[in-house]
This record gives C-alpha cells, sequence and structure tokens, in this order.
C-alpha cells in the first residue's frame, strides 16, 4: 500500500488534481483510496466513484497532521485491513506540513505494509508573487515546498512562460532536489508525466 501525500497551501488546486490523478491511474489498472480532512469538499460522485472503484475516506475535522493523526493511523490500518488498495493519497488541509504527516505514516509502516512514496506539494504560478511575499505565509508555503519530492507548478495555463519559468527558479531555489513539473487540469498538461511517478516512486517515511 503506497502512501502519496499531495499538499499545497489553500486553492493551490489540490482536490482537482487528485481526482484527475485518481482517475488516470484506476484507468490504469490501480486501486485507489483517497483520505481527506472533511469528505464532503471531494466532489466525487457516486458514477465516478463506482467507475473508477474510487474509495473516500473522511479522517475528521482539524488539521490531518496534528489534530487527526490518531484518526489518520486508525484509518489506514482499516484500509490495510478490508480495502487493500494499491495507492492511498492523503489530501491533507492547505496548512499542514507534510513531514509530519510522513511520521504518522511511518508509525503506521510499523504493523502493515505501507510504503511511503512521493510528498507532491503544489505551487499555484498564478499567485507565486503573494506566496512568497507575506512573510507569514511565505514561512509557512516554503515548510511545505521544502518536503516535497515532486514540486508541481500548478495552473500554468494562467500564467505566462515568463512566469512559469520564475516561479520554477523560486521553488528550486527553496528546493533544490525535488523534481518540479508544471501542471494543468484544464489543459491536462502535466498529468500523465506525475501520474508515471506514483506506482514506482518510494522514499524513506
Amino acid at each position: 500500500m503506497k502512501i502519496v501525500l499531495i499538499a499545497g497551501y489553500l486553492g493551490s488546486g489540490k482536490t482537482t488534481l487528485i481526482i484527475a490523478l485518481s482517475k488516470k491511474l484506476a484507468g490504469g489498472g490501480a486501486k485507489i483510496a483517497i483520505l481527506v480532512n472533511d469528505v464532503g469538499v471531494v466532489p466525487v460522485d457516486g458514477a465516478v466513484m463506482q467507475e473508477y472503484g474510487l474509495t473516500v475516506k473522511d479522517i475528521g475535522g482539524g488539521c490531518i497532521c496534528c489534530q487527526v493523526a490518531g484518526n489518520l493511523m486508525k484509518t489506514l490500518d482499516t484500509l490495510a485491513a478490508n480495502v487493500r488498495p494499491d495507492i492511498v493519497i492523503i489530501e491533507p488541509t492547505g496548512i499542514a506540513v507534510p513531514d509530519a504527516i510522513r511520521q504518522t505514516v511511518a508509525l503506521a509502516a510499523r504493523k502493515n505494509e505501507v510504503e511511503m512514496g512521493h510528498t507532491i506539494v503544489l505551487f499555484d504560478t498564478s499567485r507565486a508573487a503573494k506566496l512568497l511575499t507575506y512573510d507569514t505565509l511565505k514561512r509557512l508555503v516554503s515548510l511545505q515546498i521544502r518536503d516535497a519530492t515532486i514540486i508541481g507548478l500548478s495552473k500554468i495555463d494562467l500564467v505566462t512562460a515568463e512566469e512559469i519559468e520564475a516561479a520554477s527558479l523560486a521553488v528550486r531555489e527553496i528546493n533544490p532536489a525535488a523534481e518540479v513539473i508544471g501542471i494543468s487540469t484544464i489543459t491536462g498538461e502535466g498529468l500523465l508525466s506525475l501520474a508515471g511517478r506514483i506506482p514506482d516512486g518510494a522514499v524513506a517515511a
């Protein structure tokens, strides 16, 4: 059971990306489970869930990396015992720091066959200046980016090539080790490339 985190600040496009990726991965034969803080905000209707075999679970209110860590542990235990998905995609709140979630996953791995996959952090290219200008916001966004193994430059359909390049340089300065992929859920750019990295990607939890 591979765990993939898709994090990023509020409004970066996490939910839309998760649905698009889940469809591609499930279409390729993978069994997918999606964990969110509030299942009501994920617009996956019954027909889509049935067609693609998706399992969507709510792991409780509050921030996944602190208040609901216990719920996350229990949910991973339940999935491992009953659903046995190939890939579990976790969407934390927009203010979550991915490393704290990885620590919870590491605990779950002690008694289940759990493997930590990629940590994908979305960076909204249409708000790049704002995200990296205001001090408090910049600190949070930078922490998220530093935890990424893949940085997704989201909403690239809304900006120019020059703005994409500037955003890429900015995030690489924060985390030079991560792979950077431009993504648009509107045009589909980058989705196939990103989906191809998820099944084989494994990193230390």
